[in-house]
């Protein structure tokens, strides 16, 4: 089996998710460094045009989304489960209003002019402004609108105390007694307040909150080692894509395999990518696409949060 590979930069709260996942199943990997802001040209060589941060390559697959990389961790290595059994619609569930809700008031809280202030201190005022036009644009043509913060202000306080209430009064170290994708997907948003003093305290003033937290961080990252792009790159261009799931389903918006579409992130960063579907699964859509400095690889896309459009 191919080595994982994650494209990411130390910063970005999905790619600390990714990490964390990681770090849950013990899992040894490679690093490759990528600019929090566009152009991404060795990333998008592999993926046609997501832009998103992280992306996990395994050999010439490409998988795209935090919530399709924790179901091919799961398949790398079975337990600790990810999606415990009898628990995969809750903990499912909860993951992704973590990574909407919360993640949203996360950033509006964070991207304030006083934290901004802390957090960028030793960035160059030309760098703070890229990275602010380029979020700009990453919220542009999608359906998520970035949050107010009056408004996030205005309702953490309910967020933040029911997730303490349900961590007082429930049994085990976790949300939902073992560890799984909630823990993670809730601690990534956490882990961003956490990185500004001005927004500590927003996780701090709720004990067991922090407590909880810092078991999840506990996780750990797995084990890393450091690997350039160009590198990544040459693992694809030199790998045959994996066997596709043996899966029948019928796509009830009539797509077959062999059409030429493009699928894209329907919330955010919504450039479309460009290929021959090859696979159309309950869960998971498939792209084929080939790269003069990639070779041909398959993009993998969760079919929750995409749009798939025929070409």
């Amino acid at each position: 089996m191919s080595e994982l590979i994650l494209h990411h930069y130390p910063q970005s709260p999905f790619a600390e998710k990714a990490r964390l996942m990681l770090g849950l199943k013990g899992l040894s990997w490679h690093s490759v460094r990528i600019s929090p802001v566009m152009p991404k040209p060795d990333l998008t060589a592999l993926t046609g045009g997501y832009r998103k941060t992280p992306v996990l390559q395994v050999g010439a697959d490409i998988y795209c989304d935090t919530a399709l990389i924790a179901r091919r961790l799961e398949q790398e290595k079975a337990a600790p489960a990810l999606f415990p059994q009898g628990l995969e619609l809750v903990t499912q569930g909860f993951a992704a209003w973590a990574d909407s809700v919360v993640f949203s008031h996360a950033v509006a809280l964070v991207f304030q002019p006083e934290s901004l202030a802390v957090k960028f201190a030793n960035v160059p005022a030309q760098m703070l402004q890229v990275l602010v036009a380029d979020r700009s644009k990453l919220f542009s043509g999608g359906s998520a609108a970035r949050l107010q913060l009056d408004q996030a202000r205005h309702q953490w306080p309910a967020i933040i105390s029911r997730i303490d209430q349900q961590l007082q009064h429930q049994a085990g170290d976790f949300l939902f007694g073992e560890p799984s994708i909630a823990d993670v997907a809730l601690a990534h948003p956490l882990w961003f307040l956490k990185g500004s003093s001005v927004t500590a305290p927003l996780v701090d003033a709720y004990p067991a909150v922090a407590a909880w937290l810092d078991r999840v961080l506990g996780f750990g990252h797995g084990t890393a080692s450091e690997m350039t792009a160009e590198r990544a790159l040459e693992v694809a261009r030199n790998a045959t894509p994996a066997v596709l799931p043996d899966e029948r389903f019928e796509d009830l918006n009539g797509f077959k395999p062999g059409q030429q579409v493009t699928i894209s992130a329907t919330d955010y960063g919504t450039d479309p990518v460009a290929g021959e579907l090859l696979f159309a699964g309950r869960e998971e859509l498939i792209l084929r696409r080939t790269d003069e400095r990639a070779g041909t690889v398959h993009v993998h896309f969760p079919r929750l949060g995409f749009r798939i459009q025929a070409q």
